[in-house]
């Protein structure tokens, strides 16, 4: 069974716990105005995206709307992810819920390019 376009595949999935503590611990963290974003680089060749949508953000139908939104921006910029894998957990906030798509895009690019600048 193969992935459609529009899904992430298991391989681009944080799917473990111990995978998404390992980001937490070791990854490094950085916020824009929608989101937070935790990056830590993976022996992998792809990267792969972790979602932390908690009930503070609302309801059910809220989380799974952050979560679609959170999904598409990973992959409309993985290419901003460089060459190699890199293993990227976003905590969205409310605020995220009520933000037109270009500016969650604007956000989340801006919080790379930070998080890439700090590294060089």
């Amino acid at each position: 069974m193969s992935a459609s376009p529009a899904s992430l595949g298991p391989q681009e999935r944080l799917r473990r716990k111990s995978e998404f503590e390992t980001v937490f611990e070791q990854g490094r963290r950085s916020s824009g105005r929608f989101m937070t974003v935790l990056l830590r680089p993976n022996r992998l060749e792809s990267p792969r995206l972790g979602i932390v949508a908690s009930r503070k953000l609302g309801g059910a139908v809220q989380r799974n709307r952050a979560k679609r939104l959170i999904r598409d921006l990973f992959r409309r910029h993985k290419p901003d992810l460089g060459p190699e894998g890199q293993d990227v957990v976003v905590i969205p906030r409310p605020e995220l819920l009520d933000a037109a798509f270009a500016n969650l895009e604007a956000d989340y690019q801006s919080v790379l390019r930070r998080h890439f600048r700090r590294l060089r």
